[in-house]
């Protein structure tokens, strides 16, 4: 594939449109305007989004190219070339980091009093407490493995950092090569009796390896880590007969991946990494591809720098973000009010961290549990935190005889051993668990409780964009729904018998549901937008998501837009449509926001010639979401919480500070802030949770075509005036 064939693609390439993201990731603590140890943190996240890529991406192409793979993605490029691109942006991206990291943040954290330092700057008294410090906890911990002919190269885990030591033998004048593994178990960064002032573990241990190869001379010592696949292969349906045995074997199994990348610090001698590369390379699987020296990253004089966030968290309040809580909404500050009466009046619409989930969410679990005529729940499980109330609810719920059913996904990835072991917890306890569904992971975030009234039985239901995670939900933004509708209430209903019993359901009254209705409808209510604008009537799409992969839903935009639509798309991180191409893409716009928090809720709105139509879910526009995963998606019903979503939009499509624009190449520009007011929305909507406050301003000027909204005042100079397709727009 040419470069002029790439660049004249319809679709930009998933992976290189990922790397981009973890680039805006990196410009984070690349920007001086971030707090320095938020600064860290962002390096962190960098650099653990990388794992992950490596682990899952780069090792299932690096798989179809040892299989011989050819077929090209969309955008036109093979599995090799895509690897080639891929190692190519790595490189870039990996430089920056360490300038970023070793120029600009470590000596201006120097500066402000917090220092990592190696072991020979620490003082008399300090090297004392380092040298007890050893013996008494990291000595015991520690296994030297010898690599000789009686000891074959040992097995290295997956991500784990280790030293490579050379040592002699004098008394026979030879050489040997040992690995001593860096433990997790111990805190990474050392601290000193000088105030925030660490060592790093593997220079403590770098400094006492005498002590572990007495009578040996210890030549040297130097970092390195590798990366294995582990993503998991879950066979299908009628492969399978025990998904949750399948899937412990599987978790089993990928400690012993491919390697498909290895880490070395800066100046590792080339004897040293022609050594591990010999070892590490696998050459008798015919699946495999053999790890090469251009598997090799060497830029770096620290490894496993997702442990920054270690130093991150840091009570240092000057040089992190203000503090934050959230707030209850209204609609629930009733102390004396069941959540129950206050959902039958209305629904509730909640925005996460912004709004409490402890106050709303956890509430309204804690209340099906202890309410006498609250007859059952069910629960979608994909991941939550540790001892988490939502799961303590579940369980005294069951305790107290009420019928307690919780799908939990084994299959949600890199959290498996975690969502196993609930399963097994919340079973002790006479919870009804399954498992899901062999090929089909459950990402739907739904919660359905069954009370008795006075009227009836009453279905109280719940639908997020979110994981049931207290920890999560205070950074990210999501969305809640709570409404007792019946329509709503019986799809949930069947949602449930779909994945705990046997059911082939295929309609639905009100939710979108996948794989069996969900793509099908969102491309027709797209399609439905560009009838309406070839007939002259008010036509407009905004959709704001995670991720924008489906070529089918990027097909029918481009349509879309070429009749006349409006669309501005909010997405975060991958988006493979090209915006603003002339005769194509003219009328779409794209913007990514990237800040403090995680941007994770889904929002999609559809203009309908006047009669809008605002939708909240689980799922992104990606072909795993649209038709390999049970997800659902809700409309927002109640017309007097679109007032709000559509506020929110503005906020978000006015964004002057955290915004980046998508160019039709890939590239992403970072808007630059007109006003002093342009503080960007994440601390605008920690003041308040839909901008409501902000909705006449002049900020905020994204004109939504509906007549319940007053028109907006003058246009920002960031904003698109909606609507007839003129940009008005600043950029670095």
């Amino acid at each position: 594939m040419t470069d002029t064939a790439v660049a004249t693609s319809q679709f930009l390439n998933r992976e290189l449109s990922w790397l981009e993201f973890n680039g805006r990731v990196l410009h984070e603590a690349e920007d001086e305007r971030t707090p320095l140890l938020e600064r860290l943190k962002f390096l962190s996240i960098f650099s653990t989004n990388l794992d992950e890529f490596y682990m899952v991406r780069v090792a299932a192409l690096r798989r179809q190219v040892a299989a011989g793979v050819q077929q090209p993605t969309p955008d036109g490029l093979t599995p090799q070339a895509q690897l080639d691109a891929i190692d190519h942006g790595i490189r870039g991206l990996l430089e920056r980091r360490r300038r970023c990291l070793h120029d600009a943040v470590l000596p201006a954290l120097e500066r402000a009093g917090v220092r990592l330092i190696s072991i020979d700057e620490a003082t008399p008294e300090e090297r004392t407490a380092l040298d007890a410090y050893f013996e008494s906890d990291v000595f015991p911990v520690l296994t030297p493995l010898a690599v000789d002919p009686g000891h074959p190269f040992p097995y290295i885990s997956n991500l784990s950092l280790s030293l490579a030591v050379q040592v002699r033998d004098d008394a026979r004048g030879v050489e040997h090569f040992a690995r001593v593994k860096v433990p997790r178990s111990l805190p990474r960064w050392v601290p000193l009796r000088r105030p925030w002032h660490f060592v790093a573990l593997e220079d403590l241990i770098g400094a006492h390896l005498p002590k572990l190869f007495p009578g040996m001379q210890v030549i040297g010592w130097h970092m390195f880590r590798i990366t294995r696949h582990s993503d998991l292969d879950v066979p299908a349906a009628d492969e399978s007969e025990d998904l949750l045995a399948t899937i412990e074997e599987q978790i089993f199994q990928r400690r012993f991946g491919e390697v498909v990348r290895l880490e070395v610090e800066t100046g590792m001698p080339p004897s040293i990494q022609s050594l591990l590369l010999d070892e590490l390379r696998d050459t008798s699987d015919p699946a495999v591809l053999p790890l090469t020296s251009a598997d090799v990253h060497d830029v770096d004089p620290l490894l496993e720098l997702g442990d920054l966030l270690a130093l991150g968290a840091l009570e240092i309040p000057e040089l992190r973000d203000p503090p934050f809580g959230p707030v209850t909404p209204p609609e629930v500050r009733e102390p004396d009010r069941s959540i129950f009466d206050i959902i039958r009046e209305r629904d509730v619409l909640v925005h996460h961290p912004f709004e409490s989930f402890g106050t709303t969410i956890e509430k309204f679990f804690d209340s099906a549990a202890e309410d006498e005529q609250v007859l059952a729940i069910k629960l979608t499980l994909y991941r939550t935190s540790g001892d988490t109330a939502i799961v303590r609810a579940l369980t005294e719920a069951a305790q107290r005889g009420k019928q307690v059913a919780v799908l939990v996904e084994l299959q949600a990835r890199f959290d498996e051993i975690n969502n196993i072991n609930w399963a097994r917890t919340l079973e002790s306890y006479g919870v009804h668990v399954a498992y899901g569904l062999p090929g089909l992971k459950t990402h739907a975030k739904t919660a359905l409780v069954v009370r008795r009234e006075a009227d009836g039985i009453r279905r109280y239901v719940h639908i997020g964009t979110g994981n049931y995670n207290s920890r999560t939900a205070r950074l990210y933004t999501d969305f809640g729904l709570l409404t007792c509708h019946p329509d709503i209430g019986a799809d949930v209903s069947e949602v449930f018998n779909l994945l705990t019993g046997f059911s082939r359901q295929r309609e639905y009254r009100r939710l979108f549901v996948a794989p069996a209705t969900l793509k099908d409808s969102f491309l027709r209510l797209i399609r439905r937008e560009a009838e309406h604008a070839r007939q002259g009537r008010p036509a407009r799409i905004i959709a704001k998501m995670n991720a924008l992969q489906s070529p089918e839903v990027i097909s029918a935009l481009y349509e879309a837009s070429q009749a006349g639509v409006e669309i501005d798309l909010v997405v975060r991180g991958i988006c493979c449509l090209r915006p603003g191409v002339p005769g194509l893409s003219d009328r779409i716009r794209v913007l990514s926001i990237v800040g403090r928090f995680l941007e994770h809720s889904r929002l999609y709105y559809f203009l309908n010639g006047g009669d809008e139509e605002y939708f909240i879910g689980s799922a992104d526009w990606m072909p795993r979401n649209l038709e390999r995963r049970v997800e659902v998606v809700v409309p927002i019903l109640d017309r007097a919480l679109h007032h709000r979503l559509a506020t929110l939009m503005r906020v978000y499509l006015s964004d002057g500070r955290q915004g980046w624009e998508l160019q039709p190449d890939g590239r992403y520009v970072q808007r630059t802030p007109v006003t002093p007011e342009d503080i960007g929305s994440h601390r605008l909507l920690m003041r308040d949770p839909w901008g409501l406050d902000r909705s006449e301003s002049r900020y905020v000027t994204q004109e939504f075509r509906a007549a319940s909204l007053a028109p907006a005042p003058e246009p920002h100079q960031h904003a698109v005036a909606l609507g007839n397709g003129r940009k008005r727009r600043t950029r670095k």
